[in-house]
C-alpha cells in the first residue's frame, strides 16, 4: 500500500513557539510551577504532568509493587488496579489481555510501550508481548487516549515504561523456582561507558521456562534488551534500544463448555487441569525484535523537541487442536476442530512531539505539537482441520486428523498518520486541558489466493477537554470530555471493512494527595460506543449498527500509613451494556466484565527488633457478575482469590544486597472459571501459583 501521509518532520511551527524558539532563556520571565518530582504519569499527556493535575483516572504500578507481588505477566501486574479486569482468559499466558472499563479489545488496542504502540494485528496471533522484568512502571489511563495515540480502546491505554540507562552503576541478578517446574534467571546491568560519563548503558535479559496446569503445554521464553543513552551535548541525548524476544513454547489457550466447567455435565465436572488438545499437533512459537531511538532535543529551558521511533519484526507460528461444544447433546465428547497459522509482521512507527512552556497574561501553558506516524504489514496463512472428538473426563490423546484443508492466505495492511495539538493551561488554581488530533487512516485486507481486497481509507477527529481545580488543602475535583476511534477488520456484505468505532466518555471525580506518600482517587463515567458490528442472524454479513454503553465508579487509594505499613485498594462498578444489536442481546450485559471488582493489598515491612528485615503482603482480590454469554442466560459464579508474599533483606544479616522472597498466587487454590466467551468457550482460572526467588542488587 502506497504511503501517503508519512511525517517524519515537525509540523509547521505556530508563531508563538517561533518566538520561544528564539529567545534565550534567559531572557524570558520565569512562569515555571512548582517542582513537582513526576516517575511514569505522563502516558495520559505524553509530558511531565502531576498526577493531581490531570483531568483523568490514572494508576501506576511500580517496579517495587511488581517484584513485591512476584508478577511474572503484564496482566498480573494490573491485578490491583481498577477498572482493568486482568482474567478475561483465566490461565493462559500467552497474550496480555486486559479489559478496561469492560471493553475487552484484547491485547492489541490498548498497550503502548515507552510511547509508542505495540504494534500488532488485531486480525491474527501476532500480539506482541513484554516480559515485566524489562519495565521501570506500568501506567493505566482509564477512558480514550485518541487524542494523543490515534486509533485505541475507548476504555484506556496501558503505558509500559522499560528500564532506562543510568549513569550510576549498578545491577541485579534473580533467579526463581516455582511449582509446575517454573524456572528462571535474570540480570539487570546498567552504568556509565568512560571518563566524560556522556554515555551510560543498561542491559537487561531473562531466560524462563515452565509447565503449565494443562496436560503438556508448556511456557518458555528468552529475552535480551541493550539499551545506550548518549548525550552528545548539553541539551541532546539519543537513547539507542533493542527487544529481542523468542518464544518456543507459548502455553495453552483454550476454553470448555460452561456446562461441565461451571454446573456438572452427565453428573461430573471437567478437571481444571483439563487439555483438550494433541501433544503431537499443538504448538504456539513467536519471535519478535524491536529496533528503536529516543532523540531528544532542549532549545532552551522553555522548549524542547523529541522524536521516538520503533521497527518491529516478528514471526508467528500457531498450531492448535481445540474442543469447542459437545459432540452430541447427551455425549460426553468435546467435538475437536484444528487451526493453524504462519505469519510475518513488520511494523513501523514514529512520533514526533515539540514541547513548550509559554506564557500569555496570568495564564501558564505547556503547548505540546505532534505528527505521528504508524505502519504495519502482516502476511498470514491460516490452515484449519478436524480432530476426532475426546472424552472430557476420560481423554485418551494420540489421534490423527480426520481433515485438513487448504490455508487461507492473507496480507493485512494498515497505515495511520495523525497529527495533533494540545494545551494545558494553569490560571491560579485552575487546570485546563484541550487537546484535538486528525488521522488518516487507511486499512487493506488481500486474499492472496483470490486478489479480493477488503479496503477501508477514513479520515477521524478526536478530542479532549478536562478541567481540574486544585485546593489548597490537596482536594482537586476534576470533570473532563474525551474521544476514540478503533478500527474494525469486520466486513459488511459488499466485502469492504466496516467504519471505525468511534466512542466517547464523560468523566467526573475528584483527586486528593496530600503529599507524596499519598494518593486517593474516585471517578464516575460514562462511555458510549457506535458503529460496533452487529447482525441479526450468525449468517447474515455484519453492519456497524451497534452501540456499547459503559457507565460507572472507580475508587482507588494508594497510601503509605506509617513506615512500614503500605495500603493498596480499589473497588469497581461497571455496568456494560449492548445498548443497540441487531442480534437479538440489546440491554445485555457485555462479557469479559465483572459488575464488582475489589483489591485490597497491604504490605508490611519489620523496621525494628529480632525480625528487622522481614516484610509479609497479603492482598484480596474478589469478582462478582460477569456475564457468561451474550444472551445473558448464564453467569459466571463470583470468585475469591488471595496473594501472599513473604521476603527477607539479608543485609541486617551482613549480605548486602541480597534478599530472598517467596510468592503465593491463588494461595487457597481457588478451582474457579475466570470468564466465558460463550456458552461453549469458558476458560479455567490459573491453580495456585508458588514461587520462590533469590534477588542480587548491586
Amino acid at each position: 500500500m502506497a504511503s501517503t501521509h508519512r511525517l517524519f518532520l515537525l509540523a509547521p511551527l505556530s508563531s508563538a513557539l517561533l518566538i520561544a524558539l528564539a529567545t534565550p532563556a534567559a531572557a524570558q520571565p520565569s512562569t515555571a510551577l512548582a517542582t513537582v518530582t513526576v516517575t511514569a504519569q505522563q502516558a495520559a499527556t505524553k509530558v511531565a504532568t502531576p498526577f493531581i493535575e490531570t483531568p483523568q483516572s490514572i494508576s501506576t504500578i511500580t517496579e517495587t509493587q511488581m517484584s513485591q507481588r512476584g508478577v511474572s505477566t503484564v496482566q498480573r501486574a494490573t491485578d490491583y488496579t481498577p477498572g482493568v479486569y486482568s482474567n478475561q482468559i483465566g490461565a493462559s499466558n500467552r497474550f496480555d489481555y486486559l479489559v478496561l472499563r469492560g471493553f475487552s479489545d484484547g491485547s492489541l488496542s490498548n498497550t503502548f510501550l515507552d510511547g509508542l504502540k505495540v504494534m500488532g494485528d488485531a486480525n491474527s496471533h501476532s500480539s506482541m508481548r513484554i516480559d515485566p522484568w524489562f519495565l521501570d512502571s506500568i501506567e493505566v489511563v482509564r477512558g480514550p487516549a485518541s487524542v494523543l495515540y490515534g486509533r485505541a480502546s475507548p476504555g484506556g491505554v496501558v503505558a509500559l515504561n522499560s528500564k532506562r540507562p543510568e549513569f550510576e552503576a549498578g545491577g541485579e541478578l534473580r533467579f526463581r523456582v516455582g511449582n509446575n517446574d517454573q524456572r528462571s534467571a535474570a540480570f539487570d546491568l546498567t552504568g556509565p561507558l568512560g571518563e566524560e560519563q556522556r554515555v551510560a548503558f543498561r542491559l537487561t535479559g531473562i531466560a524462563s521456562a515452565a509447565n503449565t496446569q494443562f496436560g503438556p503445554a508448556e511456557e518458555e521464553r528468552y529475552a535480551i534488551a541493550p539499551r545506550l543513552t548518549w548525550d552528545m551535548t548539553d541539551a541532546t541525548s539519543l537513547t539507542l534500544e533493542a527487544y529481542l524476544q523468542d518464544e518456543p513454547e507459548g502455553g495453552y489457550h483454550s476454553g470448555v463448555p460452561y456446562e461441565g466447567a461451571v454446573t456438572p455435565r452427565n453428573g461430573r465436572q471437567i478437571s481444571n487441569n483439563f487439555f483438550d488438545g494433541e501433544a503431537n499437533y499443538d504448538a504456539y512459537k513467536r519471535t519478535q525484535r524491536m529496533l528503536g531511538y529516543t532523540l531528544e532535543h532542549r532549545f532552551n529551558d522553555r522548549v524542547s523537541a523529541r522524536q521516538l521511533l520503533r521497527y518491529l519484526n516478528s514471526d508467528v507460528t500457531l498450531n492448535q487442536v481445540y474442543g469447542f461444544g459437545w459432540a452430541s447433546p447427551t455425549s460426553n465428547a468435546l467435538a475437536r476442530y484444528y487451526s493453524g497459522s504462519e505469519e510475518s509482521l513488520q511494523a513501523l512507527t514514529v512520533d514526533n512531539q515539540l514541547e513548550a512552556r509559554l506564557t500569555n497574561g496570568f495564564m501558564e501553558h505547556t503547548l505540546l505539537l505532534g505528527a505521528d506516524y504508524q505502519q504495519r504489514e502482516n502476511e498470514v496463512a491460516w490452515p484449519s482441520g478436524a480432530f476426532p472428538s475426546l472424552d472430557a473426563f476420560n481423554p485418551v490423546y494420540g489421534s490423527e486428523p480426520l481433515a485438513f484443508y487448504a490455508p487461507i492466505r492473507e496480507n493485512h495492511e494498515l497505515e495511520q498518520t495523525g497529527v495533533y495539538l494540545q494545551d494545558q493551561i494553569a490560571v491560579n488554581n485552575w487546570r485546563v486541558t484541550l487537546g484535538g488530533r486528525f488521522d488518516w487512516v487507511n486499512i487493506d485486507n488481500t486474499n492472496r489466493d483470490s486478489g479480493n481486497t477488503s479496503a477501508l481509507s477514513d479520515t477521524q477527529f478526536s478530542g479532549r477537554a478536562g478541567v481540574v481545580y486544585l485546593f489548597d488543602n490537596g482536594i482537586a475535583p476534576y470533570v473532563s470530555y474525551s474521544t476514540a476511534f478503533t478500527p474494525t477488520s469486520f466486513v459488511d456484505a459488499n466485502g469492504d471493512l466496516l467504519a471505525p468505532m468511534e466512542g466517547e466518555q464523560w468523566e467526573t471525580g475528584v483527586k486528593y494527595q496530600p503529599n507524596d506518600r499519598q494518593q486517593y482517587s474516585a471517578a464516575l463515567f460514562h462511555i458510549s460506543q457506535e458503529n460496533v458490528a452487529t447482525k441479526e442472524q450468525p449468517t447474515d454479513p455484519y453492519r456497524a449498527v451497534g452501540e456499547i454503553e459503559s457507565q460507572g465508579i472507580e475508587l482507588e487509594a494508594q497510601t503509605q500509613l506509617t513506615e512500614a505499613l503500605s495500603l493498596q485498594a480499589g473497588y469497581s462498578f461497571t455496568d456494560i451494556t449492548y445498548a443497540t444489536s441487531d442480534d437479538g442481546n440489546q440491554g445485555n450485559n457485555a462479557i469479559y466484565s465483572p459488575r464488582h471488582q475489589v483489591q485490597l493489598w497491604g504490605h508490611y515491612a519489620v523496621q525494628k527488633g529480632w525480625l528487622s528485615g522481614v516484610d509479609i503482603g497479603v492482598g484480596v482480590r474478589h469478582y462478582a457478575d460477569i456475564a457468561a454469554d451474550r444472551a445473558n442466560t448464564a453467569t459466571v459464579p463470583d470468585y475469591t482469590l488471595v496473594d501472599a508474599t513473604l521476603g527477607y533483606d539479608w543485609s541486617q544479616a551482613g549480605l548486602n544486597g541480597v534478599e530472598t522472597r517467596l510468592n503465593v498466587h491463588n494461595a487457597l487454590d481457588k478451582a474457579y472459571v475466570a470468564s466465558c466467551n460463550s456458552l461453549e468457550y469458558c476458560y479455567f482460572g490459573a491453580e495456585r501459583g508458588v514461587t520462590a526467588s533469590v534477588h542480587y542488587r548491586f
